[in-house]
């Protein structure tokens, strides 16, 4: 299989802390499993059942550690607020205080430095691209995609192929992000994406998105909702931008009806590596840990790759031949991932401050 070079090479690209994880100490996940079930619950955030097959996964944990109740908060929620809800809740030990969060990779730094999170090494640590996860163990690489389109052919009858088509006549109110730019990685994501499409550098990538935006939105295209596989099914938000593996997904659920085309852009072709951490005010810190080990395991990184995304440890997977052919065939084209851009922490850091402090003045659509 190949796609897009392979996982280690894409995520060399990003520019984080590359120093080689220590040795330590192999996990005893029978005594993690009874500390865990102790607790008996675990509450995660942000993590829709259509997203990266996540569904399937908590019912895998929850089959697999029987005693642990998963508390799911706000499914919808984006990489911002869930940083602001372990701020909010620091003292809380009740049921709206998250355990563990998946977030944007730019969140990761910076919620580390604002110590919110606590460090915790998987027992598959050694199989995490060094610079795929933070040496000290607070944040580590999950899985990623690449950003594209889905559109709803019944009511869409010319398919465009890149972000300049979204400017079109006969796009008026079809275009949605799936997220709110001001709050969501994967909004944030689409509009650094459209700046590079527009023929900006890594640097201007952010301020190009913001102006495109402000075209599809002056033009009576853009749409100010989130766009979900629901919206784009009712044909409320025809043509929806996200991560492919979400695409993927609620393409499948809405068997042929409607008909639903995904596109990846012919430029502008970005890819998002989201990351995993631990609470530093997690009420159940065990429980924490024992979902990270599930989802870091061969498992649960399957469970991921069954939702379209690839896992963070595929290149691991793949040389041990542990991936059944079916998942490989499933996958979208290696061609899909020839032209993608992994930008790093510090542009995306910067992108996200441009994105999320000027989309009010320069695009003025409040999404919701």
């Amino acid at each position: 299989m190949t796609f897009k070079k392979s996982l280690a090479a894409s995520v060399s690209m990003l520019t984080v802390l590359a120093v080689s994880a220590p040795a330590f100490a192999q996990t005893d996940l029978t005594a993690l499993y009874e500390a865990a079930k102790a607790e008996g619950q675990l509450t995660t955030i942000a993590l829709p059942h259509d997203w990266c097959g996540y569904g399937a996964v908590i019912e895998g944990f929850k089959a697999k550690y029987p005693g642990i109740t998963v508390n799911e908060l706000n499914p919808d929620a984006g990489s911002a607020d869930e940083i602001e809800a372990i701020k909010a809740n620091k003292g809380n030990t009740g049921p709206q205080a998250p355990d563990v969060i998946d977030v944007g990779l730019s969140f990761g730094p910076q919620a580390k430095a604002d110590g919110l999170i606590q460090p915790y090494k998987v027992s598959t640590w050694d199989s995490i691209p060094d610079d795929a996860k933070d040496a000290d163990g607070y944040w580590y690489g999950d899985y990623y995609g690449v950003m594209a389109f889905l559109v709803n052919k019944d009511l869409v009858s010319k398919i465009p192929t890149d972000w300049s088509d979204l400017t079109a006549d006969e796009y008026s109110n079809a275009v949605a992000l799936a997220g709110d730019p001001r709050a969501s990685a994967q909004a944030i994501q689409s509009v650094y994406a459209a700046g590079l499409a527009a023929g900006a550098d890594a640097a201007g990538a952010a301020d190009a998105g913001l102006k495109f935006f402000s075209e599809v939105n002056a033009k009576g295209n853009f749409v100010p909702v989130i766009g979900k596989s629901a919206s784009l099914a009712q044909g409320t938000t025809p043509i929806v931008i996200a991560w492919d593996y979400n695409l993927l997904a609620w393409r499948d659920s809405f068997q042929g009806n409607p008909d639903a085309e995904i596109v990846v852009p012919a430029t502008g072709v970005v890819a998002g590596v989201y990351i995993q951490a631990i609470s530093a005010y997690a009420p159940h810190p065990n429980a924490a840990k024992l979902w990270m080990e599930y989802l870091y395991s061969d498992e649960g990184q399957l469970g991921w790759l069954k939702g379209y995304c690839h896992p963070i440890r595929f290149n691991d997977l793949a040389a041990n031949g542990k991936i059944p052919q079916d998942l490989l065939d499933a996958l979208p084209p290696a061609a899909a991932y020839e032209k993608a851009v992994f930008p790093t922490i510090d542009q995306q850091n910067a992108a996200k401050a441009t994105i999320t402090g000027q989309w009010d003045a320069v695009v003025g659509a409040n999404v919701e």
